[in-house]
């Protein structure tokens, strides 16, 4: 195969890759919204009971606000795994994010025993991480990918920080911290289970970077019909 030939088959295969992911990162999208409803519906639930600050309670509606995707992107990974596809980005953001799921669960019993008041100002990196640490764990499986696909830690770098998904990820990763900082210092207060599952919500920007992928994908293919 001469080599025009073989530079054309790559750039067709990597604009067949990208198709794939495109409509990868749109079905991924569908899986944040349930999880939000799913928070407030039991939250309210938990309120209703007189459970506002039962902690069991904001385990629960902070993981279905936070991470209510992840389990449904984990089952999405895991069924193209299962369908032997080639491992694209957008599974890797899949299995990324349920592995970093299990994080927060940690970080938050560990803080109410070490007498962490999760309420107040101190406690704002609790539902962070609720929101975030499946972020996290997508973002550094993403760059795992990346290292693989390139062969070479500068080309990895480079396409890092050049590739939308991964620069939209990295960037909401860095503000929701800052977000989460200043309601807490205006007064907010996860003080009811629907406060605790509205702030989670606020803060879980993951459904930005497969936004980003889509909306990326869906403008080369129509630049590229």
């Amino acid at each position: 195969m001469s080599d025009k030939r073989q530079h054309e088959k790559e750039i067709q295969e990597e604009e067949l890759e990208e198709l794939l992911e495109g409509e990868e990162f749109d079905e991924l999208l569908r899986y944040t919204v349930p999880g939000y409803v799913l928070s407030l519906v039991v939250g309210w639930f938990f309120d209703v009971q007189g459970m506002e600050r039962s902690a069991v309670g904001q385990w629960i509606v902070r993981t279905l606000a936070g991470e209510g995707e992840s389990i449904f992107e984990g089952l999405f990974a895991l069924k193209k795994r299962l369908q032997q596809q080639a491992f694209s980005m957008a599974q890797a953001y899949g299995w990324g994010k349920a592995i970093g799921m299990v994080v927060p669960w940690i970080i938050d019993w560990g803080s109410r025993a070490a007498g962490i008041d999760v309420y107040g100002v101190e406690g704002f990196y609790i539902p962070f991480f609720y929101a975030m640490s499946d972020q996290l764990g997508a973002n550094i499986a993403g760059f795992v990918y990346l290292r693989r696909r390139t062969g070479s830690t500068r080309e990895t770098l480079s396409t890092y920080f050049t590739h939308p998904v991964m620069l939209s990820s990295l960037l909401v990763i860095l503000l929701v911290p800052v977000g989460l900082l200043g309601a807490r210092l205006l007064g907010f207060s996860p003080t009811t289970q629907v406060y605790t599952a509205l702030e989670t919500i606020a803060a879980n920007l993951c459904w930005v970077p497969p936004l980003v992928g889509m909306l990326v994908e869906r403008r080369a293919q129509r630049q590229n019909p």
